[in-house]
This record gives structure tokens, sequence and C-alpha cells, in this order.
């Protein structure tokens, strides 16, 4: 049986795990903006009595989870940020300091897996946040990372500009190589 509308864009704004364009939803669909709106009234319809709910803008959409339920999402927010951030966030914290800004897919790329529950709580830490670009959610760091890390700005960090350098050698030769697979 085939999904609905509204169970489609649910799947699509779990997934995102951000803010959504209502555009995009659009055209990732392929269908009329009165359908999507329509959709969207039935998904918010169906989860008022759920532990999620559907925050609409004039163009955006997203999931966030029910008001009544503040509580336990608080104590679980103050739980996680007693624990250490792993070798998962510390990865993403690095990707970001070296690479940022940089997109959730551009992280999800270069880490082999998604990215949203790390950069959640990366940015409910405070270590990181969304840049300003309105076309492109992209992550960027805070400074209160840099305070962490006790550095004014992340060219101070050790090593920098050898990692650099030795990121964008290693992109030049990946460019080359897709190049080159292009031409075959």
């Amino acid at each position: 049986m085939e999904p609905s509308l509204d169970q489609k864009i649910e799947a699509i704004l779990f997934y995102k795990s951000s803010p959504v364009k209502l555009t995009e939803l659009v055209k990732i669909l392929a269908v009329t903006p009165e359908a999507c709106v329509e959709a969207l009234m039935v998904l918010s319809s169906r989860l008022t009595s759920g532990a999620t709910r559907l925050v609409l803008t004039d163009t955006d959409a997203t999931l966030t989870t029910s008001p009544e339920l503040s509580d336990v999402i608080e104590q679980l927010r103050k739980d996680e940020q007693k624990r250490d951030i792993g070798k998962a966030g510390a990865e993403t914290l690095a990707i970001i300091l070296y690479r940022g800004p940089i997109s959730r897919g551009e992280i999800d790329r270069i880490r082999g897996v998604n990215s949203g529950y790390i950069l959640r709580n990366l940015s409910v830490r405070g270590l990181v946040e969304r840049g300003s670009n309105p076309k492109k959610v992209e992550y960027q760091i805070t400074p209160l990372l840099l305070q962490h890390l006790g550095v004014t700005d992340r060219q101070s960090l050790p090593g920098f500009d050898v990692i650099m350098n030795q990121l964008e050698a290693y992109q030049r030769s990946k460019d080359v190589l897709e190049q080159e697979n292009m031409l075959q």
C-alpha cells in the first residue's frame, strides 16, 4: 500500500530533523503547493494526540516534541549535557572545526552515517550552531567551543595550517579522480 502524502512529509521531516522549506517539500514530492498544504494540515491534525507536533511557518515545516512532554525532554537534555560527547561527537566537531561552515549532508557523507542526533546534541551544548545562510543550513563552531578549546579562533588550533593543507590536497586529488571517472 502506497504511503499517504502526509506520511511521506512526516518521514521527510523526521529524517531531516530540521526545518524544511515548503517549496522543497513540493519539489521533492512532485505535488502542487495546495496538495502539500492540505497534507500538512492532515499531518498536524494526526499528530495532536501524540508525542510530536508539526510546527509550520509561512515558509517552513518541522517536527518538535509535544509541549506536554517538555519536562521529560528537559531532564533528558540535562542528562545528555552531563555525559562525554563521545567519539562520534568529537569526530563531528573536528569536521565542523576544520571544514565548517558545512551542511549536515556533507557531514553525513564524510562520517558515513546520519549525524542528526550528534548535531542536535552538540547544538544543545552550545558547541555548534546553524549558520546564517538562508539558502542552505550549515553548521559552524561557536565562541563557546573555542573557549572550551582555549583558543581565540580556529586558526590557533594546533596544526591547523598543516591539516588544512592536507584536506585541500586530498580534495584536489579526489576532484581529479572524479573527473577521470567522468571521462571514462
